[in-house]
């Protein structure tokens, strides 16, 4: 998908490498209207079934952004898409922690899937609300033990004063729960659906003239939404 020029390794092996020389020329077969599904949902499943396939490492890591309402400060962290469908794109966390406090006050939201080998990139904006608290559960009770123990032992974006700390909370609560035992789901941890008001898929293309298409929500005065598809230069 792409060509990347190397840069040779420096004499001194503490000096800096020049990021200004790296370069990657694209070269694919680009993106064009005709051929994008009839919404953002069914392109990005065709996008993440072929992400998938090509072998890509966990190629639903995605980028969250959320940003402080009092301050307008931005955050950004890599965290796991969990599911998807017509009305939106959902991960898990901790509705204490940075990201769950910041969706609180401000659920503007940015997930970014950054697939690089392949040259695209789907960025996704639109509003965060927390998912039913079954849909919760049933999530939290399929991840690994060892998943649910921790989740319940870390008190996620707090100060702590060392790693042994946190160990000896796992520890604790794997005593308590052993394999096998039901692991209660943390009164503060649960999923965040992010429901699109845009979505664009970005495919990288030479001389960085990139194809950007666009979905943007759209709502008629029937309160029906349906989307519009925009093509940005890149």
């Amino acid at each position: 998908m792409s060509h990347v020029t190397p840069v040779p390794p420096a004499e001194d092996p503490d000096s800096p490498l020049d990021p200004a020389a790296m370069r990657a020329q694209y070269r694919t077969s680009g993106l064009r209207e005709q051929d994008l599904a009839d919404d953002p949902y069914r392109q990005f499943a065709r996008w993440f079934a072929e992400a998938t396939a090509s072998g890509l490492e966990e190629p639903n890591a995605m980028i969250v952004s959320t940003a402080d309402a009092a301050t307008g400060r931005p955050s950004s962290r890599t965290v796991l898409l969990k599911a998807y469908d017509e009305r939106g794109f959902v991960f898990f966390t901790n509705y204490g922690s940075r990201k769950g406090l910041e969706i609180a006050a401000n659920p503007h939201v940015s997930l970014l899937f950054p697939w690089h080998p392949l040259a695209r990139q789907v960025i996704v904006a639109g509003r965060a609300e927390r998912v039913a608290p079954e849909e919760t559960a049933a999530y939290f009770h399929s991840r690994p033990h060892g998943s649910q123990v921790g989740a319940l032992a870390s008190v996620q974006s707090t100060v702590v004063g060392s790693r042994e700390e946190i160990d000896a909370a796992y520890a604790r609560l794997a005593a308590r729960y052993p394999e096998g035992t039901e692991v209660p789901v943390p009164m503060e941890w649960g999923g965040l659906r992010v429901a699109p008001e845009s979505v664009e898929f970005w495919q990288g293309r030479e001389n960085r003239l990139h194809d950007r298409l666009r979905f943007v929500r759209v709502v008629d005065s029937a309160s029906e939404a349906g989307w519009r598809v925009e093509r940005l230069c890149p």
